[in-house]
């Protein structure tokens, strides 16, 4: 019994400087973040498009004081601190115009790309306009294309912010799902909403996968997100807003606090 006791003893006093450990790695791991530069890549999620409060001279990259990573900058005043994520972009934006900040100084890296690589602007008004089938079959194409030609897409803009930030943290953001299935919901049928998420699901491992080979953090934003999807009651997401066209389907200011900041802070 004595020994038994010992066992248990020793067991919870490691356990407990385990868990202290993995906190105080965490916590240096961004307090590390901070003290060196910040680079925000990416599209219209990074940039903060649907959360309002635009920054003026970023034009028509709507990049906003309340996306995530003027959040985090923010809280943490890194040492520098680049927004270059814009809305539209796609893989050949990023390795073309979003790079020029990064160096060997930039302790941070955080993007989000691939979404419109893979039509998603086309799929959504496909799916809000047409049937079924069409929703379903426009789907099919853009999951194609994910399979296809993003993860070459990827690895080209992943080996590139490598190479210009050989030192630093890259968390690559994923997307939410859109819909909340199994609830009466006016707009679009039950079917092209879980070809949606399904169609969202499939973007996400894809992205994912093509991070983690890299060496990266994927920041997989579908938990947070979780219980605040369109048809929820509660959305943090826009549904189609025929007065300002570009906001629809993206995230409002309290999906970019609540669905993408967390996640960001749990991985930097």
């Amino acid at each position: 019994m004595r020994r038994s006791r010992l066992v248990l003893f020793l067991s919870s006093l490691l356990l407990t400087a385990a868990t202290a450990l993995t906190g105080a790695t965490t916590a240096h791991a961004s307090q590390l973040a901070a003290n060196s530069g910040y680079a925000a890549l990416g599209d219209s999620y990074s940039s903060g498009v649907g959360a309002g409060s635009y920054i003026s001279s970023s034009g028509d990259c709507k990049r906003s004081t309340k996306a995530y990573p003027y959040l985090w900058a923010a809280a943490n005043s890194p040492a520098s601190f680049n927004f270059t994520a814009c809305s539209g972009a796609r893989t050949g934006d990023v390795l073309h115009g979003q790079l020029g900040p990064l160096s060997s100084t930039t302790g941070l890296v955080s993007i989000s790309v691939g979404g419109n690589d893979a039509g998603f602007a086309d799929v959504m008004t496909t799916c809000v306009l047409q049937s079924d089938s069409t929703c379903l079959s426009r789907i099919a194409t853009a999951r194609s294309y994910v399979d296809s030609t993003l993860p070459g897409l990827l690895d080209n803009v992943y080996s590139a912010i490598r190479s210009k930030a050989p030192n630093a943290r890259v968390v690559v953001l994923g997307y939410p799902r859109f819909y909340k299935l199994g609830t009466t919901c006016v707009g679009l049928s039950e079917t092209k909403r879980k070809a949606i998420n399904d169609g969202a699901d499939h973007l996400n491992n894809t992205i994912a996968q093509r991070a983690r080979a890299h060496g990266f953090t994927f920041g997989d934003v579908r938990t947070t997100f979780t219980g605040h999807e369109l048809c929820s009651g509660s959305p943090w997401l826009h549904s189609v807003n025929w007065l300002n066209i570009g906001e629809s389907y993206h995230p409002k200011a309290a999906g970019q606090s609540g669905g993408y900041l967390p996640v960001l802070n749990g991985a930097a």
